[in-house]
């Protein structure tokens, strides 16, 4: 490796930085990048007339691709196919859409490469926007992060795999947030396995912290994510109906779309006052829901390294999630009484569960919830000694060490094999 230098990094996401894990993780990246004295430019999908609320970087060094009546005339496509906010979905795509789609990113990629001349590129998601920057900056070091959702549209858009497959190939370095996830990146795309990184992700530990729990008369339970199926809300409100004792009272945190959202809501609705709607919020309110929680629970049926887990139970939640490879790689060895996993059903198209396993589901989530909504009224505040390690390990501080040390490693590579090629293909 190199000496460390200070970088100039081209960010790139295609969707909107502030609204999902993986506008949390950008903004993490470029926080722990400036402290650490690189210079960093951002490329980013929003909806036209929504700017984003970003506090980590100037917004002169920023060109935000603009949907729904920008420079793009349908919603932003989602990594995911149900979003926190309107979106369209990869698969509709027209032929006519994927290429107005690609002509706007290309143009505003272009223009900040020119404006910016990075040193490096870190893109996010083994996706349709990656593959066209390793295209356009063959020579530009370009290091990719998969956060699972890419994963999930790679293989239920088929149709989409031949865009991206040889691009995504030639990335210089990939980052995985688990080791599973390194295996289905080796699996799926064809990457060689000394080029994908298991890198993880982190949480701020200054944001959330733990603070006195209230009274558990109710039990405070909070949930906080897309209102979608394939994060299991309907199975979790479901299973929820059929707790009355001890006393508790649902946040349902996060936004969503179309018709899933509107079931996520409906069946809220049937749980009348014990359930409060909070729409999406800002992080900072995360925490602060959180702190005053006692209860989190994730159900999702696809998860990468849920950092949400994390958040909470650096807030002092007890935990409910289900056992997928990310979730259980996040936790380690650890073994608490305040954390449960539970079984997720059988599934196919990637995130959808086999019908007669439904009820199994929902009764596993009924079991975990009523222990642990009793164990809560019991013992309100959790000792998190026995985690402190583990939460440690994933601090963004530490995290972005592992980061940078990809980013150098290629830097200089790259950059000398530009200059022997005299400009040309390498």
């Amino acid at each position: 490796m190199s000496v460390k230098r200070p970088l100039k990094i081209l960010h790139v996401l295609s969707q909107r930085p502030d609204s999902t894990g993986s506008g949390v993780y950008v903004q993490a990246l470029l926080r722990e990048a400036a402290g650490n004295g690189h210079r960093n430019f951002l490329v980013a999908g929003i909806q036209a007339g929504s700017p984003p609320e970003l506090t980590c970087i100037d917004p002169n060094d920023c060109r935000f691709v603009t949907f729904n009546g920008g420079d793009i005339p349908f919603t932003i496509t989602g990594m995911s196919d149900v979003m926190p906010y309107e979106s369209t979905r990869f698969g509709d795509l027209s032929s006519a859409q994927h290429d107005a789609y690609e002509k706007a990113f290309s143009r505003h990629l272009q223009a900040a490469a020119t404006l910016f001349q990075p040193d490096i590129i870190h893109s996010h998601h083994l996706w349709l926007v990656t593959a066209l920057t390793r295209r356009l900056f063959p020579h530009i070091p370009l290091v990719t992060t998969c956060h699972g959702s890419d994963l999930r549209q790679f293989q239920n858009c088929p149709h989409l795999r031949q865009r991206i497959l040889s691009e995504c190939r030639a990335i210089d370095a990939v980052m995985a947030l688990s080791h599973a996830q390194k295996q289905d990146i080796v699996q799926l795309y064809g990457i060689s396995p000394d080029r994908v990184h298991v890198v993880g992700a982190g949480y701020n530990d200054q944001r959330f912290t733990p603070a006195p729990k209230p009274l558990p008369v109710p039990v405070q339970v909070v949930y906080a994510g897309k209102l979608s199926h394939a994060k299991g809300v309907p199975w979790m409100l479901e299973a929820l109906a059929g707790i009355d004792q001890p006393e508790w009272h649902l946040h349902l945190v996060g936004g969503g779309s179309g018709s899933e959202k509107a079931h996520c809501l409906a069946l809220a609705d049937r749980l009348g006052t014990r359930v409060t709607i909070h729409g999406p919020v800002s992080q900072q309110r995360l925490a602060e829901i959180m702190q005053s929680s006692h209860l989190f629970v994730l159900p999702s049926l696809f998860e990468g390294l849920p950092l949400v887990i994390l958040e909470a139970l650096a807030s002092g939640c007890r935990i409910i999630a289900t056992g997928l490879p990310g979730v259980s790689e996040l936790l380690g060895e650890v073994r608490a009484d305040f954390i449960k996993l539970v079984p997720t059903p059988r599934l196919h198209a990637v995130d959808k569960p086999i019908a007669d396993d439904e009820r199994g589901f929902v009764d596993h989530l009924t079991t975990a919830l009523q222990r642990q909504i009793s164990a809560a009224h019991l013992n309100p505040q959790i000792d998190l000694a026995i985690i402190a390690d583990r939460m440690a390990a994933f601090s963004w501080r530490g995290i972005f060490e592992k980061i940078e040390a990809i980013y150098l490693a290629n830097y200089p590579a790259k950059a000398k094999s530009k200059e022997t090629n005299g400009g040309e293909s390498a």
